[in-house]
């Protein structure tokens, strides 16, 4: 690959003047031909995103720090002297904003961080729409289409999944994430801008996803790939460990309704692979017990509802 080739990153506050037609395409090519891309000047407050990252790491040294030590005792990783592929390094909880919030049933969370992460959900939730509706404008679907597609009957779903990468003494040993396509909607993830790890998987490399200060980065789930008929695509993505520097990780997931039912546009044409319909919960029920396979056999297996089991389900995921 071109090492010259930039990730790309968009600059939302251009869509409002003389370079939104430039800014438009550049969000299309991203969506084709990457799966990914970061956002700047997205209008979320500097301010918030700053008190979010000190509370999510102070909550990860006093709450979450000793579970993870824990873990890695019970299931003998501390010397980690052989490869492991069945274990990810990583420190996790969740958060549940749509259709019914859990966050204040998630226990050892301060108040403040409470407050912080109910509007931080919130505007990017609102955001997520507003990006919805311009893949819409780009694809040439009516303003709305998406999220219409994502209410099904009892609204979208939104969930944030908040992790830490502790430093690993081995990082050859261990993924802090294996390697995965998303099988929702839209995410958004708000990353540490000095410790990096995520990386995506373009034309056969492994490609860093630069840690930008106040950034978003956007990536795209299955849905899409499904809905816009394989025009968009959702990309393998990987979280490496680190000898140094703990890395923050806030993704908030913005999928369809669980009775949502997902099939391709009938206005956008079919490239190469014909694409299944399906509702939206049965295709994460399939999801997740196959989540670090390779996506096209779940499109295959979403065909022929009888085929599902030939995927030998075995790893469980928060589906949100």
């Amino acid at each position: 690959m071109d090492k010259n080739i930039k990730f790309p990153v968009v600059d939302l506050s251009k869509l409002i003047g003389e370079e939104r037609d430039q800014t438009m395409a550049l969000i299309n090519d991203a969506c084709e031909n990457w799966g990914f891309f970061e956002i700047v000047n997205h209008g979320l407050p500097h301010d918030l995103m700053d008190n979010v990252e000190k509370m999510t790491k102070e909550h990860y040294k006093k709450s979450m720090e000793q579970k993870f030590n824990d873990m890695l005792k019970s299931k003998g990783l501390e010397n980690l002297e052989r490869e492991v592929e069945d274990v990810d390094w990583e420190s996790t909880f969740y958060l549940r904003h749509l259709p019914k919030s859990n966050l204040y049933d998630v226990p050892d969370m301060s108040d403040e961080y409470r407050t912080a992460m109910k509007d931080f959900g919130k505007r990017l939730e609102n955001l997520a729409e507003d990006l919805l509706d311009l893949l819409c404008e780009n694809l040439g679907l009516e303003k709305g289409y998406l999220k219409k597609v994502f209410h099904g009957t009892k609204g979208p779903t939104f969930g944030t999944k908040v992790s830490n990468y502790p430093a690993c003494p081995k990082p050859e040993m261990i993924k802090g994430l294996r390697a995965h396509t998303d099988a929702g909607g839209i995410i958004l993830l708000f990353q540490d801008d000095k410790v990096s790890g995520l990386q995506l998987l373009k034309d056969g490399d492994w490609i860093d996803v630069p840690p930008l200060n106040y950034s978003i980065v956007i990536n795209l789930g299955d849905q899409l790939e499904v809905i816009t008929n394989g025009r968009y695509k959702s990309v393998m993505h990987r979280v490496v460990t680190q000898k140094e520097g703990n890395r923050m990780s806030i993704a908030s997931f913005y999928n369809p309704g669980s009775d949502a039912e997902i099939s391709p546009a009938s206005s956008l044409p079919c490239k190469e692979t014909e694409y299944p319909s399906f509702v939206f919960d049965d295709y994460m029920k399939l999801y997740a017990g196959v989540k670090f396979q390779p996506k096209e056999p779940r499109f295959e297996a979403m065909k022929n509802a009888n085929a599902v089991t030939e995927l030998n389900p075995t790893a469980a995921v928060e589906t949100f």
